[in-house]
């Protein structure tokens, strides 16, 4: 190597570690890979003074055809991961037989045909030094590292070369593909907004008035978007219709199938359908039409509220029992004596029906598994047990029951995020 190439290397150990510390520092500050390499060059500089490098790649190119993405001769520079357009495409040659030869190359007399690819590159050089940069064992990138004078390069140097660089590579492969996956993410994550958007425009836009009846609700997806679904529906006669049901697995998926889910429930052509009835409604629907040989299903509970007579009249698919706190003589009940198949797994399914006489002062919990199941930092469930003591609190009106079943989970699972959607519907007559 000449002695004008080596000027600017440090001349101690000392020297060349305080420019390698100096210079990972540097790079573990970067964000942007281009700014990364453009640092990096200028350190390693200071390690090994060349007249020019040229980096080559072949990724996305088919043998002999290469692309030069950096040249620090070039009076401009050029992101290659921005502007590849602005890259030069050449083909075969020199260059070209060595990205695709997958070998580091060391050549101490260079001579060039005219006709070569990549003259105008590597003219006015004597010396060349091809150092691969592998990406699943192949080649991929490649530097080209070139001195004016003839055996520019000590040999014992070139294993040290190849390792460093190749480490180099790898961060900077590192850094493109974090910078992708987060520009990924957004993509992703406003896409789901989207999906959550919509999907919560498909939920009650206000509580209904129901004589008798203090109403309060909560949902929460464990993501952007979920699966559970909670409806109201007005009826002759003053009845209401209360839905609650929850969609298997969680995203986009499950959000999409509940929206299906309450499109059929909003578009039945008849007269309103007792429990039993609506339920076969939707599954004969769900299994022919959307689930069907799919692994999905939905579980609900539906009910109809008669206020005249407080009667509820329910029909269950696979769904959680709502709990019921009957205050006046403090029994607790399980809404458990219709139950059925979720919706979407055998097309010819019969939903029977149950009644019950409601009394004043009667508290009810509709919910989702997402609340039961929430769990601790030991991985503990909250269970219904622990719902039944909150039902326990017999003053409460509905919102603040609610909130105060929504305080329980909190502080039981103790900042853990929740795995699942959760929706509760809580119920007080009064």
């Amino acid at each position: 190597m000449t002695t004008q190439s080596r000027v600017n290397e440090p001349t101690t150990w000392q020297g060349r570690l305080d420019v390698i510390v100096d210079m990972m520092r540097d790079m573990s500050q970067h964000t942007d890979p281009q700014a990364m390499v453009k640092s990096y060059g200028e350190k390693i500089q200071q390690l090994l003074s060349v007249d020019c490098r040229i980096s080559i790649s072949r990724r996305g190119l088919e043998a002999p055809w290469y692309r030069v993405t950096r040249n620090t001769s070039w009076s401009q520079e050029i992101n290659p991961w921005k502007e590849p357009d602005r890259l030069p495409l050449l083909k075969g040659g020199l260059l070209g037989r060595l990205i695709h030869g997958d070998q580091p190359v060391l050549i101490n007399d260079l001579q060039l045909d005219p006709a070569e690819p990549a003259y105008e590159l590597l003219q006015g050089y004597r010396s060349l030094l091809a150092v691969p940069m592998y990406d699943q064992g192949v080649a991929m990138n490649m530097v080209i590292m070139l001195q004016q004078e003839p055996n520019g390069f000590e040999e014992e140097q070139i294993p040290d070369l190849v390792w460093r660089s190749n480490l180099f590579g790898r961060a900077t492969s590192n850094l493109v593909l974090k910078e992708e996956l987060r520009q990924a993410y957004q993509v992703l994550d406003r896409e789901m907004k989207a999906v959550g958007d919509i999907q919560r425009s498909l939920l009650p836009s206000s509580l209904p008035s129901i004589p008798t009846l203090d109403i309060a609700c909560y949902y929460q997806p464990a993501q952007r978007a979920g699966g559970d679904y909670y409806d109201f529906f007005p009826m002759p006669d003053g009845k209401w219709g209360i839905f609650i049901a929850d969609v298997s697995g969680h995203g986009t998926p499950a959000a999409v199938l509940m929206a299906v889910t309450h499109c059929i429930a909003h578009t039945h052509p008849g007269p309103p359908l007792p429990p039993g009835k609506l339920l076969e409604y939707l599954n004969c629907h769900l299994c022919s039409r959307y689930i069907g040989t799919s692994s999905r299903f939905v579980t609900g509970f539906y009910c109809i509220y008669d206020p005249a007579r407080r009667v509820i009249t329910y029909a269950c698919a696979g769904h959680n029992p709502p709990r019921l706190k009957r205050c006046q003589d403090g029994s607790l009940l399980s809404l458990d004596q219709a139950r059925g198949l979720p919706l979407g797994i055998v097309k010819e399914t019969h939903y029977e029906e149950a009644e019950l006489q409601l009394q004043q002062g009667d508290q009810i919990i509709f919910y989702t598994d997402g609340i039961t199941e929430a769990q601790s930092t030991d991985g503990k469930f909250f269970g219904t047990e622990r719902l039944d003591h909150e039902l326990e609190k017999c003053s409460l009106l509905a919102n603040a029951l609610l909130n105060s079943v929504l305080r329980s989970v909190e502080r039981f699972a103790n900042g853990r995020p929740a795995d699942d959607d959760r929706t509760m519907i809580v119920a007080r007559l009064v």
